[in-house]
């Protein structure tokens, strides 16, 4: 059977003498068994990068597709990252749903992966594994204070806000005035925007139940977002435009950060124009009529402090909770891409009641046996073919890093299917059949896991969106996993 067959996915796996006619689809061989010609492929990680690696793979006309998560809900960061008042971002789900509606493709929740299962048991299983979990851990801030009350990462007030279940234990303390976030990015100002949006307004999206009440007694009037570098550095995007409309509150910008901007973005690239052009109108342009009393009657601010540096967070007298950031002075050395910030000498204090850390995601190694460089925080590999390690696969930030969004994952984790399914033509990939999530739900079984299956899913969907409906809300989400499960009777 096999010399004729030889490796009996790809185009190499005809021999010589029998090439199939020009233009014709090899039909592979007649008394192969249909598990036999089944690649069976399995993804870790139900986000953007598990969905679109998933969706890729499936134009292969046989491949069997299951998609491992450890939490009981799919879609990862869009369920648990995008912001409450972005809707639109999160309509991707229907894409995935499709996916995961193929009859090739399977969802198992409430599995995890290095824990519940290994990578060398899913090695075995299945032809091929494509890790894309994700990032779920922060980068430290690695300077005194840092594990005060009243400190925590922008990841971990993101999730909680969200429904992430590992941070509904968050418990934010918002009865400061001030707040100060470490960062620039797109994050921060997701944060700083939902510290400062008026909570009506917060109230027809999917924000939990348990955040909107803890927002709804905040106190917080000014934030704060801290960056090492200067306004042409800024890691955020276009979104700031949202933060300068935002209904309640006025920006803080001061003119003389911008002092000889005009000049140096004619160089720049057209999105970084355009972003720098806006933060330069806002600092140094007077507003009109309309903006001016807008700005006049908020009782909120937000304000963007340049070229500090954080050292470290102030203690209250009492030792017991978090009063503020000491900030070094800086400056910037070098040009375009290579410019750093170098401390000046000059240190800031900045009073504050709430520190959050939003320099960056990183992610974690998921099992002993993948390579993982924990500088980086991503696993080495090329074009998402995991160095040394033939038929594992990665995609996404686990591949490449915490940066970009949803789009830029897609055409990341495309390619990382495109390379796969080349690998499994080549006959790179293990021949034979492989047994694929049979093995590993009697191995699940033997060690009481139950997985979620999608349709599971689309109960707990049903049940949060009926709770939604109550309070004009898309859908109340489920925050407790013991609860999913007992809703579903496992």
């Amino acid at each position: 059977m096999a010399s004729r067959c030889w490796r009996w996915w790809g185009w190499s796996a005809w021999p010589r003498t029998r090439l199939p006619p020009a233009g014709s689809t090899p039909s592979f061989c007649h008394h192969f068994s249909t598990q036999e010609k089944t690649p069976q492929i399995c993804v870790v990680g139900s986000g953007p990068a598990g969905f679109y690696t998933a969706q890729h793979l499936l134009k292969h006309p046989q491949a069997h597709v299951d998609i491992y998560e450890k939490q009981p809900v799919p879609f990862g960061l869009v369920r648990f990252g995008v912001a409450p008042d972005h809707p639109e971002v999160k309509n991707v789900i229907n894409t995935f749903t499709q996916t995961a509606h193929s009859g090739r493709c399977a969802f198992w929740g409430n599995v995890e992966v290095g824990r519940d299962v290994t990578v060398p048991e899913l090695q075995e299983a299945y032809h091929a594994v494509v890790l894309s979990y994700g990032a779920e851990d922060h980068r430290a801030l690695e300077i005194p204070g840092e594990e005060l009350p009243g400190v925590c990462s922008a990841r971990a007030f993101v999730g909680w806000y969200n429904g992430l279940p590992e941070n509904q234990e968050l418990e934010p303390d918002l009865s400061c005035d001030t707040a100060v976030i470490l960062g620039q990015g797109n994050v921060a100002l997701d944060v700083a925007r939902i510290l400062l949006t008026p909570p009506e307004h917060l109230e027809r999206t999917d924000i939990t139940k348990a955040a909107l009440g803890v927002l709804r007694q905040s106190r917080v009037k000014t934030v704060w977002l801290v960056g090492r570098r200067g306004p042409l550095q800024v890691a955020f995007t276009i979104k700031l435009r949202e933060m300068i409309q935002l209904p309640g509150a006025r920006p803080i910008l001061d003119p003389v950060d911008f002092l000889g901007l005009q000049d140096k973005i004619k160089e720049v690239p057209r999105p970084r124009k355009r972003l720098t052009e806006l933060l330069l109108r806002t600092a140094t342009e007077k507003p009109g009529p309309a903006e001016a009393a807008r700005q006049a009657s908020a009782s909120r601010a937000w304000g963007l402090r340049f070229f500090r540096s954080p050292q470290q967070v102030l203690p209250s007298p009492d030792g017991r909770r978090a009063a503020g950031v000491r900030l070094a002075v800086t400056r910037l050395e070098g040009v375009d891409e290579a410019t750093r910030a170098v401390p000046t000498g000059d240190m800031e204090d900045l009073p504050c009641g709430l520190v959050l850390s939003s320099i960056g995601y990183k992610s974690r190694p998921v099992d002993p046996s993948v390579p993982f460089d924990s500088k980086l925080g991503v696993i080495p590999n090329v074009e998402g073919r995991v160095m040394d390690v033939p038929g594992l696969y990665c995609s996404g930030w686990v591949k490449r890093g915490p940066t970009g969004v949803i789009a830029t994952t897609m055409t990341d984790s495309f390619l990382t299917g495109q390379m796969l399914l080349q690998d499994l033509k080549a006959g790179l990939l293990p021949s034979g059949p492989r047994p694929g999530y049979a093995a590993i739900q009697a191995l699940l079984s033997s060690r009481g896991v139950r997985p979620v299956s999608f349709s599971d899913w689309e109960k707990l969907d049903a049940e949060e969106v009926a709770r939604g409906q109550g309070t004009g809300k898309p859908r109340e989400k489920l925050v407790d996993p013991q609860e999913m499960l007992r809703l579903l009777g496992h």
